[in-house]
């Protein structure tokens, strides 16, 4: 009965300083914004790897059912969890060794009877497979500090709870239990934490071969490690890195805006003179159209013959008449094709008063189809555009004028 009245003074003492915890950790939190209130978040969501611990520990435990009177056990405990916020947890573990209790009834865990008791002592090993959802109240009230020394933490489990014989005792249980517990972390490093651990697991009474409600109180110590990133960045942090870039942003976005309306001003103005030279330009067109339509024939009506001249006997061009017909060619009928189709009259003609008549004829002939050659062949004039005439001239004034070939248009 020492041994009882002893574990629960100890529980009892533990939980009295877990309880004081928040207030102890909100004096020395200094957690506070320049107004002296309290900073609670929000915070970053962390990644997966961040903010996950491992934890294994050792201590004592009792089991209590109806009309019995507890003992003394050992446990261990051993899991795995993580922080998803400051304040919200979760974690997987493993508990178990060996319970003892003096039963109202007789088992295959105990038959003999204490006569000083009345009760039979019955002893078996459990073992208890729980998920834990954890609470951080020291976060939670009095803001999170990566520094804080002392973390109070309450949880709610629940999990599979397998009893056995042990000592080659053939019996075995298993059940559904749940219930609740506190953590009271002590921070010893960035990594790690001394952790006193009290658990109270509410589980069927046929656990130790019984009826009705069975309790399991254990308090284990030990120590936990975090892995991966361990701590939390509040979004203040995030949202003041990011409110600066976005002051740079800001800023270079006004600048191009007024570049942009600089230019915008440009365009307007090199609008309003294109449209100023766009309205000169229809006017000029309506002008246009407003003219007398243009009459092809008109055209050769104002053209001049051209001439070219040969030397006396001859019926090739000397070199200064040569130029003279490629001057015809390139400027007075290349020019006139792009005003209409104009059709050519080549007159070859020679002196009656030189030579024989025969000769002339001959000379005119001869005159006329060699600038046809040249106009077609040289200057790729259209055949059908050209037709060759020939006769004899008498010029008393000046023979040579009648060695030629008259071009018409």
């Amino acid at each position: 009965m020492k041994r009882l009245n002893l574990f629960f003074g100890a529980a009892a003492l533990v939980a009295v300083s877990l309880t004081a915890s928040p207030s102890i950790n909100a004096q020395e939190n200094g957690n506070r914004d320049e107004n002296g209130k309290i900073v609670r978040g929000p915070y970053e969501t962390n990644r997966f790897g961040d903010n996950w611990f491992i934890g294994v520990g050792g201590g004592v435990n009792v089991f209590w059912s109806e009309g019995s009177e507890v003992a003394v056990g050992p446990s261990i405990d051993a899991n795995i969890g993580k922080w998803f916020t400051p304040s919200i947890g979760m974690r997987i573990g493993y508990q178990g060794i060996s319970s003892k209790v003096w039963a109202d009834h007789s088992s295959v865990l105990g038959s003999v009877l204490d006569a000083e008791r009345n009760k039979y002592q019955q002893k078996f090993g459990y073992m208890y497979v729980h998920g834990d959802f954890l609470w951080n109240i020291s976060n939670a009230f009095s803001g999170y500090k990566e520094t804080r020394f002392w973390n109070f933490v309450p949880y709610l489990h629940a999990g599979f709870f397998r009893s056995y014989g042990l000592d080659g005792v053939d019996f075995a249980d298993n059940e559904f239990a749940a219930g609740g517990g506190l953590i009271h972390n002590l921070r010893l490093t960035d990594r790690l934490d001394l952790v006193v651990d009290m658990r109270a697991t509410v589980v069927s009474g046929r656990v130790n071969g019984g009826s009705g409600v069975a309790v399991l109180p254990t308090v284990t110590m030990g120590f936990a490690v975090d892995l991966g990133w361990p701590n939390f960045v509040r979004t203040s942090t995030v949202v003041g890195a990011i409110a600066a870039a976005d002051a740079d942003r800001i800023s270079a976005l006004e600048s191009a805006t007024a570049a942009l309306e600089v230019a915008n001003s440009t365009l307007q103005d090199q609008n309003r003179s294109l449209a100023s030279d766009n309205k000169k330009l229809s006017k000029e067109v309506n002008q246009l159209k407003n003219q007398p339509k243009y009459d092809p024939a008109d055209f050769y009506k104002d053209m001049t013959p051209a001439v070219v001249y040969f030397n006396i006997g001859q019926a090739v061009l000397p070199e200064k008449e040569l130029k003279h017909l490629d001057f015809i060619a390139k400027n007075i009928i290349a020019k006139a094709d792009k005003q209409c189709k104009i059709y050519i009259t080549l007159q070859g003609t020679a002196d009656s008063n030189t030579g024989s008549k025969v000769r002339n004829q001959q000379l005119s002939k001869a005159r006329g189809q060699y600038v046809y050659d040249l106009l077609t062949g040289k200057y790729g004039i259209s055949k059908d555009r050209l037709v060759v005439k020939s006769e004899i001239v008498n010029a008393k004034a000046d023979p040579s004028l009648s060695r030629a070939v008259k071009i018409s248009f």
